[in-house]
């Protein structure tokens, strides 16, 4: 049997770091070695936590040989910093989304790892979901017909109760607000079932908290054949929620309204009465992913696609929504808008 991968945590920054150590913990074939973080009392704190060493200097960590892998956790702002400096040490890299701020970073970070022969993965749990999967299955079948509609919506109460931390508000740590953080989850769930390349991005961002990024956003994606999909995002939801809407030219599917059943309508499900799916079991998740990748030499070519169009689509919508107007999707700039509710453009 191969020795288990040494894997280190770099940063603490956002709150699913402590979740992917305990994942490295869990995982028969990892080991929790060392952590670092820029900010050296939150870094000694989280490998306190989790009892290992905390090393201050990032390079002098990544230049142990005694070190496989890494987790990245760090500001969304730190990214292509971080990673591009584990990939040149030949650390194999398990990154929370987004992957970086600009589509430019995130694809120069994923060429530099393909020439290294290093396996990045991008945390998009929700794809290996079993909602997710049994909706693909019907979408596969054609039992909606021509997909019209595609609504999702991920909320929770964090800036309500107060234990979302407080640098999520930080519009350049963070790149934006609701929307490019727990909006990326209905983002690319949305890109999974109409396309990754709608004609036209809109956005309306709106801070209720008062904080000056967005709480509460809503993206609206224009499709050539005609298909409409609805992001939803929001910091200030109680309780949290997770909604899915899909219309079709010959039935619906609902999930999250006041049932936690996927429940399906239509002529391909037995006529006009709404009846529940059976849920498939859930699929691998990135983090075990990752795993099956550095240990068989493979790349993940769908994750790491869906993470570069991730990005694209939240720089889109931070630009939309800080002109005011829908804009090309293609178009958006190479660094990312402002996402402000001090902006005038923020409605």
């Amino acid at each position: 049997m191969p020795q288990p991968l040494s894997v280190a945590v770099l940063g603490f920054w956002h709150v699913h770091a402590g979740d992917y150590a305990r994942s490295v913990l869990a995982h028969p074939d990892t080991t929790l070695t060392a952590v670092w973080d820029p900010d050296t009392e939150r870094g000694r704190a989280g490998a306190e936590e989790f009892g290992v060493e905390f090393v201050e200097n990032l390079d002098a960590l990544l230049a142990r040989d005694d070190i496989d892998a890494v987790t990245v956790t760090t500001a969304t702002s730190e990214h292509h910093d971080v990673l591009t400096r584990a990939v040149a040490a030949g650390k194999h890299v398990f990154t929370e989304k987004l992957l970086a701020p600009t589509v430019a970073e995130a694809e120069d970070i994923l060429d530099r790892a393909e020439r290294a022969g290093v396996r990045v993965v991008v945390s998009l749990p929700r794809l290996s979901d079993p909602t997710t999967l049994a909706v693909l299955d019907i979408l596969e079948g054609g039992a909606l017909g021509t997909l019209t509609y595609c609504r999702i919506r991920l909320a929770h109460n964090g800036w309500v109760r107060e234990w979302l931390p407080e640098r999520f508000a930080d519009r350049d740590a963070a790149i934006g607000g609701a929307l490019a953080d727990l909006g990326c989850h209905p983002a690319y769930l949305t890109q999974l079932f109409l396309g990754a390349e709608p004609v036209t991005v809109s956005a309306t961002y709106t801070s209720v908290s008062g904080r000056e990024v967005e709480d509460n956003a809503v993206v609206t994606l224009a499709y050539p054949d005609g298909g409409i999909g609805v992001v939803e995002a929001s910091f200030v939801t109680t309780p949290g929620a997770f909604t899915l809407e899909l219309r079709g030219t010959e039935g619906s599917i609902l999930h999250g309204f006041a049932s936690e059943q996927l429940l399906v309508k239509g002529p391909a499900f037995g006529g006009d009465a709404w009846r529940d799916v059976p849920l498939p079991a859930a699929a691998p998740g990135p983090f075990a992913q990752w795993v099956d990748h550095i240990r068989g030499g493979t790349a993940a070519v769908e994750n790491l696609r869906a993470a570069v169009e991730l990005t694209r689509l939240v720089v889109a919508a931070n630009e939309a929504a800080a002109q005011g107007v829908a804009i090309p999707y293609g178009a958006a700039a190479a660094s990312p808008a402002p996402s402000s509710a001090a902006s005038s453009s923020l409605s």
